[in-house]
């Protein structure tokens, strides 16, 4: 069995997921507006040797009916949040190994800025950042924060693909690799290997000079979820990390095998990119325990939540339709990701499962042997190559699954005990160099003077 990656989940702000717990007694999250609580998260991840820390994000807020439910405000369920790349940039001091991914959105950042910002980040990292590539699709609250009109699913890929166009050529394009050489003789960088980009797409454009030196990984690495048919285009063409959102190992295989066939066709190495499913998981000594210590987090929150959380991830409002309706028969233009997990079932079934777990999926309840034994079926059985941990309490889930599961791992060959390989990308992807392999779109953006 293949030696597996693991990243922990996070969210800067008081819940994640679209549940509320930050009422249970085990949960710092309501700190997460404080640094010492970041650093504390970062270094637990760190001493644990996990690849990386994934920091989401959503501009978005709950709207139901056209009104900011009170319950949201009341229950800290999606206001107020940090800007993740601030959160990022504050722990590369906190830590030497750790990979930082941040969630970017390709429809409200502009290029040329977010392009600077990941390369600067890259740099004082030494090579440790990782972007989530998002097309912004939890709610049109958000695009009317910004002023912009709101696009259509499909349409938010191709403007994305534009957008990763022009990045590209910031990335690897404007400076090359070795153009600097901080001779105090007489030359810091050589003209020879600096370029100008031109960039007219059909929805971005620039012209000039890259604003930052290529970093070390030039291209950070690239982190993408969309399991829409377009957003598996996208991920196959673009993605090295994809994530997947858990469910049946067949289910999970059909993803994966659909998402290697979309590298083959972009002539990418169909193992090259990595998939992790998400995973979350209740662990203690006996199962007796890890059922109490379930059934605690399932009553630290109201089911009143439900309704305004699910609006927020799709601009869906299930108190407006039968109990009865089957999931099949909506349609959003937000995130259809989570509308589609659910299938045939009904509208009252789905309050239900949110209540219990929101956006994640439903943990599993065991021991530390147990879970180890269902991560290992997951990833023989559908080919994954890691796994994204998404707690349910902070930070006692994380210490739990670091402390009594990932030993089990480790003796069983599928987890390192260290860090291996400098950046982040020849931790995870398997690279021989910090920088994109030969065959990803990106790097035929890069000048090879």
């Amino acid at each position: 069995m293949k030696k597996l990656r693991f990243g922990l989940f996070e969210n800067a702000q008081t819940n994640d997921s679209g549940t509320s717990t930050w009422r249970h007694p085990d949960s710092e999250r309501h700190n997460f507006d404080r640094l010492d609580y970041w650093v504390k998260i970062a270094r637990i991840c760190e001493d644990a040797k996990l690849d990386f820390l994934f920091l989401a994000d959503a501009w978005g807020w709950a709207d139901v009916k056209g009104t900011r439910p009170d319950i949201s405000t009341t229950e800290g369920l999606d206001l107020p949040r940090l800007d993740p790349a601030i959160v990022g940039a504050a722990l590369i001091g906190a830590t030497e190994k750790l990979g930082i991914v941040m969630t970017g959105s390709t429809l409200l950042e502009q290029p040329y800025a977010f392009a600077r910002r990941m390369q600067t980040l890259d740099h004082l990292s030494n090579g440790r950042i990782g972007w989530n590539v998002v097309t912004t699709g939890t709610a049109e609250t958000a695009v009317a924060a910004f002023g912009v009109p709101m696009v259509a699913h499909d349409e938010r890929y191709n403007m994305a693909d534009d957008f990763m166009s022009l990045v590209y050529k910031l990335f690897e394009g404007a400076w090359e690799r070795h153009a600097l050489e901080r001779n105090k003789q007489g030359r810091y960088a050589d003209p020879a290997k600096v370029h100008r980009i031109a960039h007219d797409g059909p929805y971005f454009r620039s012209h000039g000079f890259g604003n930052t030196a290529y970093s070390p990984q030039g291209t950070p690495v690239l982190f993408q979820a969309g399991s829409s048919d377009r957003g598996k285009q996208f991920g196959g063409k673009h993605g090295e990390c994809i994530f997947l959102g858990g469910g049946s190992i067949e289910k999970l295989a059909g993803q994966v095998k659909a998402i290697r066939d979309e590298a083959a066709a972009n002539g990418r190495d169909p193992n090259s990119i990595k998939l992790m499913s998400a995973f979350s998981c209740v662990v203690a000594p006996t199962i007796e325990e890890a059922r109490a210590k379930h059934q605690a987090i399932l009553d630290a929150q109201t089911p009143d939540v439900a309704v305004a959380s699910y609006a927020w991830f799709t601009g869906l409002d299930l108190s407006s339709y039968d109990p009865a309706t089957k999931m099949s028969a909506l349609h959003t233009e937000l995130s259809q990701t989570q509308v589609a997990r659910f299938g045939d079932k009904t509208v009252g079934d789905v309050l239900k499962d949110w209540h219990a777990h929101g956006v994640r999926t439903n943990p599993f309840v065991g021991t530390p042997a147990e879970i180890a034994d269902i991560m290992c079926e997951m990833a023989e059985g559908a080919d994954l190559d890691g796994f994204l941990f998404t707690p349910l309490i902070q930070p006692t889930s994380t210490l739990d699954f670091v402390e009594q599961v990932m030993p089990v791992l480790r003796a069983r060959g599928v987890a390192a005990s260290d860090y291996e390989g400098e950046s982040l990308r020849e931790r995870l992807v398997g690279t021989e160099s910090p920088i994109l392999s030969p065959d990803h779109p990106g790097a035929s953006h890069r000048q090879l003077q």
